[in-house]
């Protein structure tokens, strides 16, 4: 039975890593390449998607251990250059998991086409005529895409708004159709962009005005996923810290975001930082994902919390996270690149649903684990003992002497850069 509860596995090598995945999941011979590859991503691939290409640009990959969400168990690829956060998220995934891991939901996959109307003689007479369109721009938006209605998607209905319709400013005067739809398992950008631009004439002529932009909105507040987690405080237990004392901490660290913007913005990139990376790993747009994720935590007119954290009647620390969540399974890179393919591959996702509440759960578990470290021992501690690593590599060791210089560096509690080049020359001496 596949588990991603794997004691030890950040003691072994790389190769040995890769022996325990091998036993846990049937790669394909095409994935196993991949996951032995030192560079999985050809120069001839990388060519064909974006323009100008000179090489790759490989980040670490690494495996989010010990998360349960709804049930299942889920061993979790996170592409990320950032020392702890890994080791952070697996860390409160294990708290969670034995209080009965992370219950997740997601709504439909609709996404919103947008088209911008300008210079239309009497905005609420275009407005009423496009609604009274209605079933005649989604049939026209679905003829424009009949695969994704084949396979049980498309434009589904639409809003028509109207922006700024009392300013003088000829410019500032527009009017705004919104397609709501359905892609399914896909990201969608390429259906949406191509839905839109098909019905832009018609809704020229309808609407009398000028049609400018026809695209789609990263914005994806009708493509929601949550996480939630109810963990005992007993479980939250830290060195000298009660888990009564953590549970708190957590809560006053929350209200402290939920009311400061400045607060919340290195709260709410904590968050990101175990969303991006399975974003990144799975080849979704992770700049679309971050845009969405910001503006959905200022969506009441002021920037707070992505997360809510708070005690139950019972004592127990209840952490919410609902965001808009625009991935997909198929298509674009998804589709091309070697590790994406093995990312999806490795946790048996079913569904851009399913991907999205994994997302979601990893974006809860950072950012509790970064809370918990700030409310007990401070976050240095964990991440500058595990950041000596790299800062050892930056002076110069190499092989065996970088664990040598690590552990220097943290005993002597100057993890620096000029104090690793002193070691190593002195190990070379």
């Amino acid at each position: 039975m596949k588990t991603s509860r794997i004691p030890g596995f950040y003691k072994k090598s790389v190769s040995e890593r890769r022996e325990v995945l091998k036993d846990l999941h049937s790669f394909t011979e095409e994935e196993a390449a991949a996951l032995y590859a030192e560079a999985p991503l050809t120069g001839a691939t990388a060519d064909n998607m974006i323009e100008n290409v000179i090489g790759t640009h490989p980040l670490p990959l690494g495996l989010g251990l010990n998360f349960q969400i709804n049930g299942k168990d889920y061993i979790i690829p996170m592409a990320i250059e950032e020392a702890s956060v890994v080791a952070s998220a697996s860390h409160i995934a294990k708290i969670v998991r034995n209080a009965g891991g992370f219950t997740a939901e997601s709504t439909d996959r609709v996404m919103i086409g947008q088209i911008q109307v300008v210079g239309a003689p009497d905005l609420q007479k275009a407005k009423s005529t496009l609604l009274e369109a209605r079933d005649q721009l989604i049939q026209g938006a679905n003829d424009a895409y009949p695969s994704i209605v084949a396979r049980g998607g498309g434009a589904e209905d639409l809003e028509v708004r109207i922006l700024n319709e009392s300013s003088e400013s000829k410019y500032g005067q527009m009017l705004v159709l919104h397609l709501y739809i359905n892609t399914c398992d896909a990201m969608g950008a390429n259906i949406i962009n191509t839905m839109v631009e098909s019905i832009a004439p018609v809704v020229e002529d309808l609407t009398k005005g000028k049609v400018y932009l026809r695209i789609l909105s990263n914005y994806a507040d009708k493509s929601l996923a949550s996480a939630r987690c109810v963990i005992p405080p007993e479980l939250l237990e830290t060195g000298s810290y009660s888990g009564e004392e953590v549970r708190d901490g957590v809560v006053h660290a929350y209200e402290f975001a939920a009311m400061d913007p400045y607060r919340a913005v290195t709260h709410n990139k904590g968050i990101m930082n175990g969303i991006d990376p399975v974003v990144i790993a799975t080849g979704n747009d992770w700049r679309a994902v971050e845009a969405g994720a910001h503006a959905y935590a200022a969506r009441d007119g002021h920037y707070g919390s992505m997360t809510k954290w708070y005690a139950d009647e019972e004592g127990n620390l209840v952490g919410e996270l609902e965001l808009p969540m625009s991935v997909g399974i198929v298509g674009g890179a998804t589709r091309i690149h070697p590790m994406a393919k093995l990312s999806l591959g490795m946790m048996h996702i079913e569904s851009a649903r399913e991907l999205a509440q994994v997302i979601v759960s990893v974006g809860l578990a950072q950012n509790l684990g970064a809370l918990k470290a700030l409310v007990t021992d401070g976050i240095q501690k964990g991440h500058m003992a595990l950041h000596s690593r790299s800062v050892a590599i930056a002076a110069g060791a190499s092989g065996e002497m970088i664990d040598v210089i690590a552990e220097q560096l943290i005993e002597e509690k100057e993890i620096r850069v000029g104090k690793a080049k002193e070691l190593v020359e002195q190990h070379k001496k």
